[in-house]
């Protein structure tokens, strides 16, 4: 365990030396809303595209990972659910919930950590989930809340889905650098060194960038958000674990790093969701904070218990 910790704290280091920015006023908001950008758009980009290129689909595509990870989802998701409804909340503000009981910050914080922590290797299971997480459940939250609010799932609303599915860069890059495998082109030294050194800057630049944006967040709604960190951080691997090693059972490291994945905290496109539809933004930016800061520990407990000593 504190082998585990003590080679994940880099990672948060990187996060706590952004969040120091921020709140000296070194590293200001419209700054760190560049740096998001550039990392989402370009860094993170060209390291998902290099990796899919250089994976075959058949090597990638496993469909009871994918299931696993749907069931112990879904059960977290309706757990949140059904909490929410019992207090006497709305669907929008349900949807939002529900979103950060499951949905886990791993292409800026999961992918990079877990490939400098266990090799290229990690890529595909982490692939699956941020796909699933994308096209599924950023689906879902749009029918939930358009719906809700329009009392029908229009056009509109279907467009708007498929809209922010092809806007979304980390779509579109595993998207078209599986479609380049799929064309067994091999890829130019040149091209791929450029890939290389761009995608070097996602790492440290997004785990950065958390840190900078938590510096802004304000906590409120402490005890909504500390539900919502514990239905994350230890419900979801739970139920995740059940689903990808009893229900569905893949092999032991895929298995490992799925529910690793699971583990991590809140993503922070919900905070954008939240202001977007504005709804329940205070307690997704706390939720955002306290399971940010609680998997300094969570996260190295959960590796240390999938991956054994």
């Amino acid at each position: 365990m504190i082998d585990v910790f003590l080679r994940t704290l880099p990672f948060f280091a990187i996060i706590g030396l952004g969040y120091m920015a921020g709140r000296m006023r070194f590293f200001t908001e419209e700054a760190t809303a560049y740096l998001t950008k550039f990392i989402f758009y370009f860094a993170l980009s060209a390291m998902l595209f290099r990796f899919s290129a250089n994976l075959q689909m058949a090597e990638v595509f496993d469909g009871r990972l994918i299931a696993g990870y749907l069931w112990g989802t879904a059960v977290v998701y309706l757990i949140a659910t059904g909490f929410a409804f019992w207090r006497g909340l709305d669907v929008p503000t349900t949807a939002i919930e529900a979103q950060c009981a499951v949905i886990a910050n791993s292409g800026f914080l999961g992918l990079p950590m877990f490939v400098l922590l266990f090799g290229e290797a990690a890529v595909g299971p982490v692939m699956l989930t941020l796909a699933t997480d994308l096209v599924v459940f950023s689906s879902l939250i749009v029918i939930l809340i358009n719906g809700s609010r329009d009392g029908r799932i229009g056009l509109s609303t279907l467009w708007t889905i498929g809209l922010g599915l092809l806007k979304n860069p980390m779509i579109m890059a595993i998207s078209l650098g599986l479609m380049w495998s799929a064309l067994a082109i091999p890829i130019p030294d040149v091209l791929n060194d450029f890939l290389t050194v761009l995608g070097g800057a996602a790492t440290p630049g997004a785990l950065f960038a958390i840190g900078a944006s938590l510096s802004v967040k304000s906590a409120e709604r402490l005890e909504i958000a500390a539900w919502l960190s514990f239905a994350k951080l230890v419900l979801h691997p739970a139920f995740v674990a059940i689903g990808v090693i009893w229900l569905f059972p893949i092999d032991a490291f895929s298995a490992s790093i799925v529910v690793a994945t699971t583990a991590l905290p809140v993503a922070g496109n919900i905070f954008m969701l939240a202001q977007h539809y504005g709804v329940a933004v205070q307690r997704v930016s706390t939720a955002i904070l306290i399971s940010t800061a609680a998997s300094i520990l969570t996260v190295p407990a959960v590796i240390a218990w999938v991956f054994g000593p």
